[in-house]
């Protein structure tokens, strides 16, 4: 008798603690999902967020910038255009000017024959060519006396000089050219080293 009612006392006991693992099982669950509930609603912007379509473009402001660049392509291309119709002939002119220089050699070397008909024919032709490059935009560059320019003269030597101060040009041995502000030729120049010592 004693052994049935202790036998009924533990099946009781083991209905507790089934039923309060129960009850522990059921907790769990029921904070777990009160977390879940409480991430729910802290974060209910961050997918409405997500869902938000992007913001419409600036069409205007896309507009001007678009203008813009086409209005500076535009000018560039006007510019381009210009240049290439000035220099066009630069090969040409560079071509024309050995027969320049020996032209006004010529003519120098005749000073003293200035009368002659065949050096008046001469100087017609070297005036004819200098107002043809002066059409086309070229021009000489005069050197002599200015201070020396690596830019615009190319030194092939340099010599003491009692007349022209140190660093400036005593003798010009091939004339520079410019053509439309830009150098076409380099003036080949002898440079004063200055008094002698």
């Amino acid at each position: 008798m004693e052994d049935a009612k202790d036998q009924t006392e533990a099946e009781d006991l083991k209905g507790q603690d089934a039923q309060g693992d129960q009850d522990q099982n059921q907790d769990q669950v029921q904070d777990t999902q009160d977390g879940q509930n409480e991430n729910n609603l802290e974060d209910p912007e961050e997918p409405k967020k997500a869902e938000e379509p992007p913001a419409e473009p600036d069409w205007k402001d896309r507009y001007a910038r678009a203008m813009a660049d086409f209005d500076n392509f535009r000018k560039r291309t006007a510019r381009d255009r210009e240049d290439l119709v000035k220099f066009a002939a630069s090969d040409v002119l560079k071509d024309i000017l050995p027969t320049v220089d020996n032209l006004a050699r010529a003519l120098d070397e005749a000073k003293d024959k200035a009368e002659d008909p065949f050096v008046k024919g001469v100087k017609l032709v070297y005036d004819g060519l200098l107002k043809a490059l002066a059409d086309h935009g070229a021009t000489p560059l005069d050197a002599i006396g200015e201070p020396f320019d690596a830019n615009f003269h190319e030194a092939l030597a340099q010599l003491p000089s009692e007349d022209v101060e140190e660093g400036h040009v005593m003798s010009e041995v091939k004339r520079g050219w410019m053509l439309h502000g830009k150098l076409l030729r380099a003036a080949q120049v002898v440079v004063s080293a200055g008094k002698k010592a």
